[in-house]
């Protein structure tokens, strides 16, 4: 029986660390997400991220619009997009996080996927992935070492630790080095197809009740 995957992508998380660890960020997301699930049958690929200020960060938020035009296009993707609070000058994520661990939660619940494939070295997804571990499903994480924190390399069935010659066929053809402008997430791809409306905070959605026992895990 083919296993069935699902990928939950951090867009913020994935969009540094390509930075730091690459010193480019033009990924080709079809080609990214069919290396990840490598052979197994594909659910599908959710990717989060903020949606940009168009106020505050107008060319920001004009380069990101670019962006998702064509990630809406990438064959099974769908794009998640939480909201942005400033502290003063800072910019704070809202909700990406919460949206992230739900769809993880939601779907493995649902019995969408066999084995989850979280795009993140965020700690704070550790609990969420304990969780549906104990509804019997597989989680995969995939981080690049300097940004994966103790608590997710220490939950994982399957730890992918990213080198930079991972991606050496993945980058869009013929863009070469992008720049970095105020921390836009993400670059443009391949492939169009019809538009499809982002899920954002306000969208209400009320996960279903798992009718099975957890398994008592030992964390300790």
């Amino acid at each position: 029986m083919t296993q069935r995957v699902a990928i939950f992508i951090d867009g913020s998380n994935l969009y540094h660390a390509l930075d730091e660890n690459c010193g480019r960020m033009d990924l080709d997301f079809g080609a990214f997400i069919s290396k990840l699930s490598s052979g197994r049958e594909l659910f599908r690929a959710y990717y989060y991220n903020i949606l940009q200020d168009s106020d505050r960060r107008g060319h920001a938020y004009q380069e990101q619009q670019k962006f998702l035009a064509t990630l809406y296009g990438t064959s099974y993707m769908e794009v998640r997009l939480g909201t942005s609070k400033y502290r003063g000058d800072v910019m704070v994520e809202k909700g990406v996080d919460i949206m992230m661990a739900t769809d993880l939660l939601q779907y493995g619940w649902t019995n969408k996927y066999d084995t989850g494939i979280l795009v993140s070295g965020d700690g704070d997804f550790a609990y969420a992935i304990q969780t549906i571990k104990n509804f019997g499903r597989h989680v995969e994480v995939v981080s690049f070492p300097g940004n994966l924190s103790y608590e997710l390399s220490q939950v994982a069935d399957v730890l992918t630790i990213l080198e930079r010659s991972f991606f050496d066929d993945l980058w869009v053809s013929g863009r070469g080095q992008r720049e970095r402008e105020d921390e836009i997430a993400n670059p443009p791809l391949r492939k169009r197809r019809r538009r499809r409306r982002p899920i954002t905070p306000n969208d209400q959605t009320t996960p279903p009740t798992s009718t099975e026992e957890p398994v008592a895990t030992n964390l300790t």
